[in-house]
């Protein structure tokens, strides 16, 4: 069994995944910057923005604490897509996404001390072509606003619209939660 860990995010997607994991857990969040310098790749980019999380709780929680932070983006061939603004920009995400492949990226960082595990981990996902009216009725429904790439694969939309994926389903959903279990052994 693994001691309580910190978990430095408000998502309800990450903290079920853990829920589901049965890792004890306590949420701290801290307001962080989500940029990131230019010239990082995909992943070094969600892992920056991850460990500026973790740093950011640690300090206000203590260095004897575990903290786990977790920052998830979605590419789509050179373009990091990231949470929609608005509806109009939710609709626009999801019809360049409609047809097309695309990656998912989750950068985990896990703190302890000066002990620190960051990795990322990447998931090919494919959409089935969808009309205007299917991904306005997803974004009406469902008002994916705090997403990357403005959809949830859990939600209608993934479960209609996604016709493969390669890599870990729970990285789409915001946390490769298996990865994370064994990495939070070894620190």
């Amino acid at each position: 069994m693994t001691r309580k860990i910190i978990l430095a995010s408000r998502s309800p997607r990450r903290k079920q995944l853990l829920e589901w994991a049965e890792v004890p857990f306590e949420v701290v969040v801290r307001e962080t910057d989500e940029h990131f310098p230019p010239g990082l790749s995909p992943e070094e980019a969600a892992v920056f923005i991850a460990r500026n999380k973790a740093l950011a709780v640690q300090a206000s929680v203590g260095e004897g604490e575990t903290v786990l932070a977790a920052d998830t983006i979605v590419v789509l061939g050179d373009n990091i897509i990231g949470k929609p603004v608005h509806r109009e920009d939710a609709v626009s995400i999801l019809l360049a996404l409609s047809g097309e492949k695309h990656r998912v990226i989750t950068g985990v960082v896990i703190r302890k001390g000066d002990r620190e595990i960051a990795f990322s981990d990447s998931t090919d996902v494919l959409f089935h072509p969808l009309s205007v009216q299917q991904i306005e009725y997803y974004v009406d429904q469902y008002k994916p606003y705090d997403k990357a790439g403005a959809y949830a694969i859990q939600e209608w939309i993934g479960v209609v619209g996604i016709q493969s994926i390669q890599g870990d389903f729970y990285n789409v959903m915001g946390l490769p939660v298996s990865r994370v279990v064994r990495e939070l052994k070894e620190i």
